[in-house]
């Protein structure tokens, strides 16, 4: 939340010109005028009688007058009183009092009067009476013995003061009685009940009267009440109460409502315009009854009614004759309502229509004063002519009287004097001076000449010309020295002199003359204004929360006027900051380091120049964990449950959005909080279940947003009956631990779960479909029974049940438990094999009959390993798998196997104690598949048209090689695929001479294995024949030739050439030819450059549709021209558990047992690699 505000020191001024302009010139005082009033103490003077009397008097003049009082209407002689004095040049009286006067010597009605040559003034008439605080007088108090619902009204009666007290109710321990709708104060200073309770018995009921005027207190002897009931009316109180009084002493009942105050149905009120009206219904009743306010035939006025003393008294402020009318107070509860209407009547005192004001005049001139009132009743005017009544006051021909108005006509000089009107009705008067001057002046500018004013841009300018001349001046504005006069809608010309500027605007900016003149002279004067940029809060400070401790800045970035100067000063909550040095102050910011629950409030930064002001407020909400909550009560105790309410703490700014109830065990856990249940943050009080025998102590915690408060203070705690066991222990097992026990388990009943002292377990067991009794036996403080000499693996019933010494839980439920196991007698039989392909196979078997079992059945192992390879007789390492196949299955899948070789398997049960015995092994044949790629192959003795292969066999042939497969083809210099050759090898061959080849011709080969199944993956190489000798003479002569001085000389003249072509292409171009060099480029590119790759910005290369990059010099292949064979994809999936098995609920393998096989050569053209060096060299030639 956010508020900006500027005030303008131009539109302050206007307020100041503005009222300039309704009073009368004021005569400057170097010239002859009757004297003026300007200072005189209030109408009605309440002094201090311990301290000095003033009664102010000060007025001027010219020449400065003489002063003299009247006191109750006759002379006042100071010079025969010692104590009283007036002071110098002045008509102030002081009146002696700390010397030995007494106040009240002095009490009466004054008057002062202001005398020289040209009239008399005389001041209001001045009541003085000196303040009075009496003490209460004594009295005997009786206490008061009220029945419980009944009302009552505490009398005050404060004494007669002056000015009236205010009253106001306390304890002993100075302590404000609290107020509310039942209780409360009268604006007679009663203290009103509307019903009484129980807590309203006290003995030190106190009125105090405060006397502000001399600063004491007077205190009033205390009131007893004592509220009763008929329940707890006791032999001494009946003793005091007649039979009456007792008959009439019924149980508390509801009664509709009656007004206290005021009384009957109706009631008149006068209050005088532009006081304020305060009026009052106070009801008893019970319910305590609501008031309502109502204006019959109209409305409350809107702005200006206020309810105060929980909505018991109306208050309207500043009234006026609309306010009359009848006022109605409703008093409403359930089984009611009363009303009261009052009737107010507004007067009103004499209020200025019209005021006299001072009139100059020059000789011969007419004039007039006019001096206009209202009031109710309508007040009466008179005239006094300096002082006496105009009735008697010494003859002036050129004055007129016609009621309100005096008119002049014709002046001369004797015709000066001082005027008052005196308004005045029931309700007072109102008495004005007024002088009329006669003088003969030239006109003469009272504003300093050169003035500079200065306003900001589109704010008002108001440039003062003050003058004064008899007869009056009249007053015309210039601008500029050589201006003309200024006219139009865009200026105000006030009486006063004043010329204003309504919106100023930057060409404002100048020099403005006022020329001043009547029939005995003229006058000018110059001054000047200047327009400013107005000062602007270009970013203003933002609304921020912030979390307690943390640090905050508000922004305050200024614009101004560079020739203004600004300060900026930063209010907290309208008043100065915190002397804290917390609080940095920045140039164009404030920081707030640490913040506090303290900081929290409204920051303002003003900005102020000479001219302007402005403003920009932003709120700070400091928020944190609530506070705790406190006062936690415990109610409604029974054995199983209490009612826990507390009052909560301090929410910090941030509302409480649960409360979390923890429990403390004082008996069983004593320090240890345990949480208990968690309320909505609108809750305090709860309902909790309790269980037996537990000391219980709670605490509560509240949450809001930021986080959780301290916890509250423990409540009182509470020790809850013993009781049986609600509940029996949880989890209950049986497992065996030797195939002869059964082991029993339990989970332990918690303290507070024991529900009393001697917590036991009677542990109770027997076989399961055997007709036997239950065996029990009863334990403490354990959680496991083993049971010896049991047959194994048999089912059992189990139970445990929680006993105390108050009695047994509720029977227990019975869970099945199983003694000991044993391993597997039997091994499973009827292995059979399924070979699916030449890695996976399939494995059937018969289940082990559940008894041979002897415990729980987990499941079948599977072990197979590879007896050795059919196309190679040597024997290796025997390396066992398992698989492990879970539940009663009797199938499962074998994956990863290798081709053409010879396994064994065996199958065992497995039960929660171990394996079983194996079946008897099976031996199955995995049939031929594809070989794996050869191990290598080499390119060995290039020559012009052959080369030499060299390959070693597949390291997993996978059966029977019956051959090899060769296939090539050449690379041409455009790095395009040649014709494909295929070419068949024997098995037993290791090594190929390819001949009838083209020289320096790159090829690329393909090769791979071959069993009966098919072909194996292929590896690739690429190798190049040499270059043709007599062809590489010929390019060593053409590069001796070039090193030759022949050739280097006429490499010159040809370059020498070239350079004279260019120059004479130069200047013909320079004379407009055109040579069109750049269009043959363009159309003939150089075919050497090569263009870039987008993606990377390399130059292109080739690669071949296998994804081999050539290798660099011409060659991919080592130095040794080996290719290693590469490694296989293949890997083996296990289809149970174990070797990384994976299965489907049905045994079958999920996934593909295949490696990746080398891409197909290209039967046509395709793009290849980049050509050797060679190969390039092969081309140029």
């Amino acid at each position: 939340m956010m508020k900006k505000k500027s005030i303008s020191a131009s539109k302050a001024s206007l307020v100041f010109f503005l009222c300039q302009m309704i009073s009368a010139l004021d005569v400057p005082l170097d010239l002859s005028q009757p004297p003026t009033i300007t200072q005189q103490s209030p109408k009605d003077y309440i002094v201090d009688p311990r301290e000095n009397i003033v009664i102010q008097c000060e007025a001027k003049g010219k020449p400065p007058p003489s002063f003299s009082w009247t006191r109750n209407g006759t002379h006042f002689d100071i010079d025969k009183d010692e104590q009283v004095t007036m002071k110098p040049n002045s008509g102030t009286l002081v009146i002696n009092i700390m010397n030995g006067g007494k106040a009240e010597a002095y009490e009466g009605v004054y008057q002062c009067t202001a005398r020289n040559e040209r009239g008399a003034a005389i001041s209001n008439n001045i009541v003085i009476r000196p303040s009075r605080s009496p003490l209460w007088t004594k009295e005997k108090l009786e206490p008061n013995q009220v029945r419980e619902g009944d009302s009552l009204v505490l009398h005050c009666r404060p004494p007669v003061g002056l000015p009236p007290p205010i009253i106001f109710w306390m304890d002993n321990a100075f302590q404000r009685l609290p107020q509310s709708e039942r209780v409360s104060q009268g604006l007679n200073g009663d203290l009103y009940f509307s019903n009484v309770q129980p807590e309203d018995t006290r003995e030190d009921y106190i009125c105090y009267a405060r006397f502000n005027h001399t600063q004491t207190i007077q205190q009033k002897q205390p009131i007893s009440v004592k509220v009763f009931s008929m329940d707890s009316l006791n032999d001494t109180i009946a003793a005091n109460l007649s039979d009456t009084d007792i008959y009439g002493a019924k149980p508390v009942t509801e009664r509709p409502p009656i007004l206290l105050t005021p009384t009957g149905t109706t009631s008149n009120k006068v209050e005088l315009r532009g006081n304020v009206l305060l009026l009052e219904c106070i009801a008893a009743g019970l319910p305590t009854p609501v008031i309502r306010w109502i204006k019959e035939g109209g409305e409350l006025p809107a702005n200006r009614t206020f309810f105060e003393n929980f909505k018991k008294t109306l208050k309207i402020i500043d009234v006026s004759e609309a306010d009359s009318g009848n006022y109605k107070c409703i008093a409403r509860n359930i089984l009611g309502s009363t009303h009261h209407v009052i009737s107010v009547t507004v007067k009103a005192a004499p209020y200025w229509i019209t005021a006299p004001r001072n009139l100059v005049l020059s000789p011969g001139e007419d004039g007039t004063l006019i001096c206009r009132a209202n009031g109710n009743p309508k007040p009466s005017i008179s005239w006094l002519a300096n002082g006496v009544p105009i009735a008697i006051a010494p003859e002036d021909p050129s004055r007129k009287v016609d009621g309100d108005t005096i008119i002049f006509s014709a002046v001369q000089e004797r015709s000066s004097a001082v005027y008052q009107c005196n308004a005045s009705n029931e309700y007072g008067y109102l008495l004005a001076n007024a002088f009329v001057n006669v003088l003969a002046e030239p006109p003469r500018i009272l504003t300093p000449a050169n003035k500079l004013y200065q306003v900001i841009l589109d704010s008002p300018a108001l440039i003062d010309c003050a003058y004064f001349g008899s007869p009056k001046p009249e007053i015309e504005w210039f601008k500029g020295v050589k201006g003309s006069i200024l006219r139009g809608n865009e200026y105000v010309f006030h009486d006063n002199g004043t010329l204003e500027i309504p919106v100023a605007q930057k060409d404002s900016t100048g020099t403005y003359t006022c020329v001043a003149r009547n029939e005995l002279g003229k006058i000018q004067n110059e001054v000047q204004l200047e327009v400013k940029d107005p000062t602007m809060i270009i970013k203003q400070p933002e609304y921020k929360v912030i979390q307690r401790y943390g640090h905050v800045s508000f922004e305050c970035i200024i614009k101004h006027d560079s020739t203004l100067i600004p300060t900026v000063i930063w209010l907290k909550d309208n008043d100065e900051l915190p002397d804290d040095e917390r609080f940095l102050v920045g140039k164009d910011n404030l920081t707030i380091m640490n913040v506090t629950d303290k900081d929290d409030g409204t920051y303002t930064c003003i900005v102020n120049t000479t001219l302007d002001s402005v403003s920009a407020s932003a709120v700070l909400t400091v928020v944190a964990r609530p506070n705790p909550p406190f006062d936690l009560e415990l109610t409604g105790q029974l054995e199983r449950s209490i009612e826990l309410s507390w009052i909560p703490g301090d929410e910090n700014n941030s509302p409480i959005t649960s409360f979390v109830i923890e429990y403390e065990d004082g008996l069983h856990e004593p320090g240890v909080w345990h949480y208990q249940t968690e309320v909505p943050g609108s809750q305090t009080t709860v309902q909790l279940k309790l269980s037996p025998y537990v000391n219980y102590s709670f605490r509560v915690i509240a949450v809001n947003e930021i986080g959780r408060s301290q916890p509250s203070e423990p409540s009182e705690q509470y020790l809850t009956k013993s009781a049986n066991p609600d509940e029996n222990p949880s989890n209950v097992q049986g497992i065996g631990s030797e195939p002869d026990n059964l082991v029993i388990t339990w989970e332990s009943l918690k303290g507070f779960q024991s529900n009393g002292p001697g917590l036991q377990y009677k542990v109770s067991w027997r076989q399961k479909d055997v007709d036997d009794e239950w065996t029990s036996v009863v334990v403490a403080n354990v959680s496991k029974y083993i049971v010896s000499g049991t047959p194994t693996f048999v089912p059992y019933e189990i139970k445990v049940q929680a006993l105390n010494d108050l009695g047994y839980a509720p029977e227990p439920s019975e869970v099945i438990g199983h003694s000991g196991e044993d391993l597997p007698m039997v091994a499973p039989g009827n292995v059979q094999v399924h070979v699916i392909n030449s890695t996976l196979a399939k494995v059937h078997w018969d289940p082990v009959p559940l008894k041979s079992v002897r415990g729980h059945l987990q499941g079948y192992k599977v072990y197979y390993w590879k007896v050795q390879s059919l196309s190679r007789r040597s024997k290796r390492h025997i390396e066992k798998k398992i698989l492990t196949f879970r539940g009663n299955k009797t199938f499962g899948m074998l994956p990863g196997l290798e081709p053409y070789s010879s396994y064994k398997l065996n199958v065992r049960v497995v039960n929660g104690k171990g394996e079983g015995p194996a079946s008897p092994d099976k031996v199955f044949k995995t049939p031929e598949g594809v070989p794996s790629s050869p191990s290598f192959l080499k390119i060995t003795n290039p020559t012009l048209d052959s080369l030499t292969l060299e390959w070693g066999s597949p390291t997993h042939p996978n059966g029977v090689l019956i051959s090899y497969i060769l296939k090539f083809q050449p690379i041409n210099n455009t790095h395009e695929l040649g014709p494909l050759v295929e070419i068949r090898i024997p098995a037993n061959e290791s090594s190929l001479i390819l001949k009838n080849l083209n020289y320096s011709t790159r090829y690329k080969f393909y090769f791979n294995a071959q069993t009966s199944v098919g072909s194996g993956s292929q590896i690739t190489e690429e190798a190049v024949t040499i270059m043709d000798e007599g062809k590489m003479a010929m390019a060593s002569r053409q590069v001796d030739i070039a090193t030759q001085g022949w050739f280097i000389g006429l490499m010159c003249a040809v370059a020498l050439l070239i350079l004279i072509l260019l120059i004479v292409c130069f200047i013909r171009r320079n004379k407009g030819g055109k040579y069109p060099v750049k269009e043959k480029e363009d159309a003939h590119a150089d075919p050497e450059i090569q263009p870039m790759k987008e993606d990377d910005g390399t130059f292109g290369e080739y690669s071949d549709a296998e994804d081999h990059k050539p290798l660099k010099k011409g060659s991919r292949t080592p130095s040794d021209r080996t290719v290693k064979k590469e490694d296989s994809d293949d890997s083996l999936v296990d289809y149970g558990e174990g070797v990384n098995g994976q299965f489907n609920e049905d045994g079958s393998f999920i996934g593909q047992y295949s490696g990746k096989k080398e891409k197909e050569p290209a039967e046509g053209n395709e793009s290849s690699e980049a050509p050797s060096p060679v190969n390039a060299m092969n081309s140029f030639v």
